[in-house]
């Protein structure tokens, strides 16, 4: 029984994740102009056939996919439990869910920063915040605040921030360079940004090609000087994803230390 719903649950991921919807008017893709990408007519169905440093960018998961978000063989599969514990949240911080859809993971995430403390669950389709509110709502959380996203930006404050989180979202950023910018530029000083990405190295996690990352392509897109973000640690206790930890560090972490003058 456990197989056949395993491997029924693998054919849905596998349908699902490459499900796209039309964007809002304000959502839609610009010009683009930055040389950082180019393009290619023969590529992965799965991806819009743009690439961003060698990487193309996959498809948007639409509100379609909503309930394959939610499923509830979704904690036996990713331990979504663990995945939160790993962040080490702490009551007060201001949490940022980018590609946070109907909310699974925010609303998790809430309880362990109440009481001060808020999550800014962003999302592009608006759609999927209207069911995140309702989840919300239904589930009698307070403290979560539905931001509508720009395929370009969070629309987050600068400095505002103490964590962003992006679970298996980032690889279908249609804009990953400025998006980093922004969400780079809305953290505090020591905020820190986790990428979740299913794991790329390993071939028998049950999802698409290129909705999957490595670690080291992660580290390459993150480590751009002008993002001013460090790597901290890669967390492995997921079963199919990786948390690559960047955080933002203090002027005194770019002071240089003078060499020892002791003999």
């Amino acid at each position: 029984m456990i197989a056949t719903r395993t491997a029924f649950t693998i054919l849905v991921a596998l349908c699902v994740v490459s499900v796209v919807v039309a964007q809002d008017d304000d959502a839609r893709q610009q010009p683009d102009e930055n040389p950082r990408y180019t393009e290619k007519l023969d590529h992965d169905p799965n991806g819009i056939g743009k690439f961003y440093m060698g990487r193309e960018i996959a498809h948007v998961m639409g509100f379609a996919g909503a309930g394959w978000l939610e499923r509830t063989e979704r904690e036996e599969e990713e331990h979504l439990t663990l995945l939160v514990r790993s962040l080490k949240l702490k009551p007060g911080m201001l949490v940022a869910d980018i590609g946070a859809g109907s909310g699974v993971i925010a609303m998790r995430m809430a309880s362990h920063i109440l009481p001060d403390g808020k999550v800014m669950a962003v999302d592009i389709q608006q759609k999927m915040l209207d069911r995140l509110a309702a989840n919300c709502k239904k589930n009698g959380i307070e403290n979560i605040v539905p931001v509508k996203g720009k395929v370009n930006s969070p629309n987050l404050k600068p400095g505002s921030v103490d964590l962003i989180i992006l679970v298996d979202v980032y690889h279908e950023f249609e804009f990953p360079y400025e998006m980093t910018l922004a969400m780079a530029a809305a953290l505090k000083t020591g905020g820190r940004i986790a990428w979740v990405e299913y794991r790329k190295e390993d071939p028998t996690v049950p999802i698409k090609l290129v909705h999957k990352m490595t670690e080291a392509q992660v580290k390459r897109e993150a480590s751009q000087q002008e993002f001013g973000l460090r790597f901290v640690e890669t967390i492995n206790v997921l079963p199919r994803q990786h948390i690559v930890i960047f955080e933002k560090p203090g002027p005194e972490a770019e002071t240089p230390v003078p060499p020892s003058t002791s003999k």
